[in-house]
């Protein structure tokens, strides 16, 4: 008998952590289902355990084996998080096509100019509120507000039954930067019928509601005007919303606005072609800071995450090729730290202020808010829509128990908590897990894709805790040294407590080997290396307490 078609929702990233957000529906029997790819993002290396990687992205190796029938990626918005893997997973994934609104495609195609040998990705626009089909989809966005313009909620129709992806969203009347939020869509979806909710879990440990950007513009544009010098607001560089209410405080404060930061540079390039801010005098570049008075300056910084090439980063370090900050500045960070950057963060806001800059954060003003919904929101959500499942994703294991807890007292029937990997039937039948699928993480390597547990990424561990010896020892064919061995030390203390240096010691660990081991195994390369290796990180741990990373060079003469 043939198997009955299947409507089933698989998640790669962005559940049980936030960011690297990728979701995965698939439709029909379970041996040949159709997929469709919400969104492609990464997160930020911001771990101390992974020297040297900057990018973490989702694992797809699932989907490669099923890239034959990936229909399509469909991009809610423009975060990196929801689409910044798109560039080094796209071809893997079998050059799929893309779909998305017009700011966020011109935001990837501005994207994929900058980075050097990344695929030439055509993307198919949608407009705001368009409906289509991609395979046996039938898709239609709805236009929501967030801190980026034009995120999209995504109804999914299929013979089973209709979902709702909301991705991320919150309720704001006064956004600033598109049409205020529209909850008219969310009802008529209630009463056609909705299967399964799958929603933004990011704020689900909040109650009450996020304020808008209309409440954030107004304590910016007091900040500004009240200003004694210079003011540099940092932002992510994608918050236009933001960037445009710093400009018209600017403007009323009789102040101009500096652009500085790539990143910044790219997402007002965009937004200008888009219309989004029209009205707004053009911003001024680097260039122009040095001329411009102190009390006329309004500065648009990256690094509100404590990047460490971003501008606001090297401003406080002194170290920005034009611009600087010094006593009586002002520094308005109009962001909030994402979990792992704290103290890359703090040490920025520290270096500022012992410069004698005035640093403001939202601990004291409101000059920044939340692109996500709070509880009240998400029981607004729920009270619109009506499904009969309930998904939380785009979060780690408490927002996703708390936003599932909320589910069920709003009177959700079937509430589901996944994590990446899990197979969630959607329908037809009870909403469960029926499956694992392969999920993981792949390192951005400066160029390459790395494997996570890659022995490159955890030599440069072992190097970054306890540095690292190299030997280079030449043996004659009766397996007697020739010469004294070469010796490097790397990272380690440069003496012991006895003032013994670490050359010294692993000198000496070697010509034990060589006193020790008889003559008919020194002439065997491998097993004289692997002796050296031993006795020196021995010697080394004796003496420190630690065992570098050691490599052995036998070279036979």
């Amino acid at each position: 008998m043939a198997r009955q078609d299947e409507l089933v929702f698989v998640a790669l990233g962005g559940l049980g952590e936030i960011g690297m957000n990728l979701g995965l529906y698939g439709y029909g029997p379970p041996e040949d289902r159709q997929w469709l790819m919400v969104d492609c993002g990464v997160t930020f290396a911001a771990e101390e355990h992974l020297p040297g990687i900057d990018l973490i992205l989702p694992d797809v190796s699932f989907v490669e084996g099923e890239r034959g029938s990936l229909c399509g990626i469909v991009l809610t918005h423009a975060h990196e998080d929801h689409f910044g893997a798109l560039p080094d997973l796209w071809e893997r994934l079998g050059s799929p096509p893309v779909y998305a609104t017009a700011f966020t495609a011109g935001l990837l195609a501005a994207k994929l100019d900058e980075e050097r040998g990344a695929p030439s990705i055509a993307v198919d626009e949608v407009p705001l509120g368009g409906r289509f089909k991609v395979g046996p989809f039938d898709l239609e966005l709805v236009s929501t507000t967030h801190s980026i313009p034009e995120p999209n909620a995504i109804i999914l129709r299929t013979p089973v039954g209709t979902v709702l992806h909301t991705g991320d969203w919150k309720v704001d009347y006064d956004p600033l930067i598109g049409e205020p939020f529209d909850a008219a869509p969310f009802e008529a979806l209630g009463e056609e019928g909705c299967l399964a909710l799958v929603g933004d879990s990011t704020n689900a440990v909040r109650e009450g509601r996020s304020p808008g950007e209309g409440d954030v513009a107004k304590v910016l544009a007091e900040l500004i005007a009240q200003a004694p010098a210079r003011v540099a607001v940092t932002c992510f560089a994608s918050n236009l919303a933001r960037m445009r209410a710093v400009a018209k405080a600017a403007a009323e404060a009789g102040r101009k606005v500096i652009l500085v930061g790539r990143a910044m540079r790219r997402t007002v390039m965009v937004a200008r072609e888009l219309g989004y801010l029209d009205g707004i005098a053009a911003f001024l570049g680097e260039e122009e800071f040095a001329a411009l008075p102190r009390d006329k300056a309004v500065l648009l910084c990256t690094g509100s995450q404590g990047e460490p090439r971003a501008a606001l980063t090297r401003i406080a370090a002194g170290n920005h090729p034009t611009v600087s900050l010094g006593a009586g500045d002002r520094v308005i960070y109009s962001a909030r730290t994402i979990p792992g950057n704290e103290r890359e963060v703090g040490s920025v806001v520290n270096a500022l202020i012992r410069g004698g800059v005035d640093v403001i954060t939202d601990r004291t003003h409101l000059v920044h808010v939340s692109g996500h919904p709070r509880r009240d929101e998400l029981r607004d959500m729920f009270g619109w829509v009506r499904p009969r499942i309930a998904i939380p994703v785009h979060g780690e294991a408490l927002h996703l128990d708390e936003h599932a807890r909320l589910a069920r007292e709003a009177g959700v029937p079937e509430v589901v908590t996944a994590y990446n990997g899990d197979v969630v039937l959607i329908g037809p039948g009870a909403a469960r897990i029926i499956d694992e699928a392969p999920s993981g993480r792949v390192y951005k390597d400066g160029r390459l894709l790395v494997d996570s547990d890659s022995e490159g990424v955890r030599q440069r561990r072992r190097l970054a805790s306890a540095g690292a010896v190299t030997i280079s020892l030449a043996v004659d064919g009766r397996g007697d040294a020739v010469g004294e061995p070469a010796i490097s030390v790397f990272g380690l203390p440069e003496f012991d407590d006895e003032g013994a240096s670490f050359a010294e010691i692993a000198a000496d660990a070697v010509d034990e080997v060589l006193d020790s081991l008889p003559r008919g195994r020194r002439r065997n390369p491998e097993v004289l290396g692997e002796a050296v290796r031993r006795a020196v990180r021995g010697a080394i741990a004796a003496s420190w307490g630690k065992k570098p990373l050691c490599q052995v060079h036998i070279l036979p003469v």
